[in-house]
């Protein structure tokens, strides 16, 4: 699989909730793609940290590049600022990229597991 249907991306609120995504992708060895519920929004999460992979150089710039071109920039924000350009950290192992509602985070994760998923892209 190397890519994720937006509506095929799981939602978690609590550690436990966590814990059984985590454990669910360790055991199957698959990476790590989630939406947790926030106090103040949703955030995408992605990891591989437990298969011992990570995205390439490259793959982690055109991931940066990606989401960067998909958001606008809000008044008195940074354009050159990684974290706020893209919203998050978007790392070589893991990453938390934030949107505003469920739709819109599941929308990200799902163009991000075109990233994450394929294991051509991984070191």
């Amino acid at each position: 699989m190397d890519h994720l249907a937006s509506s095929n991306v799981p939602v978690y609120e609590s550690r436990d909730e966590q814990r059984a995504i985590w454990d669910r992708c360790r055991d199957r060895g698959e990476p790590v793609l989630a939406v947790r519920n926030a106090d103040r929004g949703y955030i995408v999460k992605y990891d591989l940290q437990h298969l011992d992979a990570r995205l390439t150089s490259g793959v982690v710039q055109s991931l940066r590049d990606r989401v960067r071109s998909r958001r606008g920039y809000p008044t008195g924000t940074d354009p050159i600022s990684e974290a706020e350009g893209v919203g998050g950290e978007a790392g070589h192992v893991s990453g938390e990229l934030h949107a505003h509602s469920e739709r819109a985070a599941r929308e990200l994760a799902s163009h991000v597991s075109g990233f994450v998923l394929d294991r051509g892209n991984w070191a």
